[in-house]
């Protein structure tokens, strides 16, 4: 889908703290915002809840050794 390294952190990331595959996509926002745009939890019992989908794209990225990840529409093209 997009950058190899960061599909294998988030697939690894996801399968760590349990989140399933199909929530993968609810985390790259959170994984290009990086704290700042992070959303808080309601408390509303949502599934999955803001906090895991935090947890996933922090462990993601620890992976990565980043702070955040470029949008994909800001990156340089190729070719």
């Amino acid at each position: 889908m997009g950058d190899p390294a960061v599909d294998a952190a988030l697939k690894q990331a996801s399968e760590e703290l349990g989140l399933e595959a199909w929530y993968r996509d609810c985390v790259r926002p959170l994984m290009r915002s990086g704290p700042d745009g992070y959303p808080s939890c309601c408390g509303g019992g949502c599934e999955p809840c803001s906090q895991i989908l935090i947890q996933v794209a922090e462990r993601a990225l620890e992976l990565l050794g980043r702070d955040r990840v470029e949008d994909p529409a800001d990156a340089p093209a190729s070719g």
